[in-house]
């Protein structure tokens, strides 16, 4: 999946799940959260596989259940404990929705579901045959570009049924976020001490 269908999955996933349990959609520090929580396995393993050849495949730690399910546990237990549950879930939902995602991403294609790629280190991956480093993400984004080109409506939908969904769901939650992240920056931009001028 790419960063904007983890984006559109995790956001369904959270915003109905939290209107089932509290009533109403997602807060803006939830939204955020969540944002982050839909990219982690990627900004973990890509770059520790495609740059650093840590891992030899883009799924290992960051999208391993036996590294997330504990850390989802911890995250939960501290946001309970400071009563951020909103928080701490939007972030869960997030991570986990992503690993989902990437396990059931085949099937779109027709494949079976990927479930080794969830988990690392007991299934490492094949690696890959050619080493483009950190600029296969460029490569992959080219492959799609001219894959979409290339497709019949029906199919396109079919890679646009997330984001559109979760999109529509957004802005009839009130696209929850930007106004946080705007509120954030600006308080750190206030909080910055003055410069100092010249002795």
């Amino acid at each position: 999946m790419w960063p904007w269908e983890h984006l559109a999955f995790g956001y369904l996933l959270y915003s109905l799940l939290w209107r089932v349990y509290r009533g109403e959609g997602p807060t803006e520090g939830a939204a955020l959260l969540l944002v982050v929580g839909t990219q982690v396995p990627d900004l973990v393993d890509k770059p520790l596989s495609w740059e650093f050849g840590v891992f030899p495949t883009g799924h290992a730690l960051g999208h391993s259940v036996l590294v997330a399910v504990p850390l989802a546990v911890l995250v939960l237990a501290v946001a309970r404990r400071y009563g951020r549950l909103d928080l701490g879930s939007a972030f869960v939902v997030g991570q986990l929705s992503h690993i989902l995602g990437d396990v059931i991403d085949p099937l779109r294609a027709g494949s079976d579901i990927a479930v080794g790629r969830a988990l690392w280190p007991v299934v490492t991956g094949t690696p890959y045959d050619v080493d483009y480093g950190i600029s296969r993400g460029f490569v992959y984004l080219a492959e799609f570009a001219a894959e979409v080109a290339t497709q019949d409506p029906a199919s396109l939908l079919l890679y646009l049924t997330f984001p559109l969904l979760g999109g529509l769901l957004w802005l009839a939650d009130g696209a929850p976020g930007p106004r946080g992240a705007y509120r954030l920056l600006a308080a750190g931009i206030r909080r910055q001490p003055p410069e100092r001028t010249g002795d």
